[in-house]
């Protein structure tokens, strides 16, 4: 990997969260420039109350919140504290620029974003966002008027964006999921499966989803006598449900956890995978290459999940269930996918030639270069 050499310590601000879609490439990309340039000081800026508030700590990474919240399209209370919420955001992020000086402000998407990269262009700081859907959010599309560069994932951005700004880099991918395949004896003595039985990973996204939590948990019956194992992160408010429906089964075979930190373990031990269709599970779907079923969350921006998914499916690269049928779908085409060997191995063949390796060093490589 190639080295740059900065004589001054560079002083990054990362922002980004609320879920893992948006924190996972912001730790991608603050690793890859952390490997090239020795003297960084980063600091990550989020939401507070939001998961990256007690993510990036444990990761051993410094965050500020701020006290922004997003906007709900539909009638709600809560949209009377947005503006006062959104000038209270502009001011820290005011004092936050000023107090800490970065030479370099990356967006990666999420409510905290917004008003930091709106304050770090004020002050005329070199910054970029990282766009991970085919569909930008509001947010970002407000801050590619005032950015240098634009990453985006998916081509036809022109769209949303100023053409001369826009750079095709991918979704940025954990590193640790990067190297997963090395891990299989590892992954297994982890989990303590079956080595015997084929395994089903569900993920319902870092925050769990609720419908793919009832589908498996309506026919864990059905699971259990499929003679499959089964790791199953449930997100932490089904967890509790689903450790004491499992715990009645009496089944090594199934496990279920609230969040899965060893994610790379996971994947490497999985035979099938069930996801969400969020564009950096695609994109760590496509560098995993097993066969994958998506359920597309439908509480998202012009359904852009679905649109992320059907993408898939159209190169043959994964099977669909729309989130509205997953009560009655889903388990049935998980147990016709388990039956099916050529299927897999179609599936898998045709996912892995969709897979980008090295976003999170392009990106990188980009926000460096506007720095010199």
């Amino acid at each position: 990997m190639e080295q740059i050499e900065i004589m001054k310590k560079l002083k990054l601000i990362i922002s980004g969260g609320g879920t893992g879609g948006h924190i996972f490439p912001a730790v991608s990309i603050a690793k890859s420039i952390e490997d090239k340039i020795d003297n960084v000081e980063i600091l990550f800026v989020g939401a507070n109350n939001r998961m990256e508030m007690k993510k990036m700590p444990e990761m051993g990474y410094k965050i500020v919140g701020l006290p922004i919240i997003g906007f709900q399209r539909k009638l709600n209370l809560r949209n009377l504290l947005f503006p006062f919420k959104l000038i209270l955001s502009l001011l820290k992020s005011f004092f936050i620029i000023k107090n800490f000086k970065p030479d370099l402000v990356i967006g990666t998407g999420g409510y905290a974003s917004g008003p930091l990269l709106l304050v770090a262009s004020i002050f005329r700081i070199p910054s970029l966002i990282q766009e991970q859907n085919s569909y930008p959010g509001i947010t970002n599309r407000i801050l590619g008027v005032y950015v240098n560069k634009i990453c985006v994932a998916y081509t036809n951005m022109e769209r949303y964006f100023n053409h001369e700004k826009l750079v095709l880099t991918g979704n940025p991918i954990r590193k640790d999921i990067l190297n997963f395949k090395n891990k299989k004896n590892l992954a297994k003595e982890f989990f303590n499966i079956d080595k015997t039985k084929k395994t089903v990973l569900v993920i319902g996204g870092s925050l769990g989803a609720r419908t793919i939590n009832n589908a498996i948990i309506n026919n864990l019956n059905n699971i259990k006598e499929s003679k499959i194992n089964l790791i199953w992160q449930t997100g932490e408010l089904f967890y509790p449900t689903a450790k004491e429906s499992i715990n009645q089964l009496k089944c090594t075979r199934l496990k279920t956890y609230d969040f899965i930190k060893n994610m790379d373990l996971a994947y490497t031990v999985a035979d099938i995978i069930i996801s969400r269709a969020g564009a950096i599970a695609i994109s760590e779907l496509c560098c995993v290459g097993k066969p994958v079923i998506l359920v597309p969350s439908p509480n998202v921006s012009e359904n852009h999940q679905f649109k992320n998914a059907q993408s898939l499916v159209n190169k043959n690269a994964a099977l669909l269930v729309e989130d509205r049928h997953a009560s009655c779908k889903l388990v049935e085409t998980l147990m016709n996918l388990v039956s099916d060997n050529e299927l897999q191995d179609t599936l898998s063949r045709n996912i892995k030639k969709l897979a980008i390796n090295d976003a999170a060093e392009s990106i990188a490589n980009l926000a460096l270069a506007m720095k010199k």
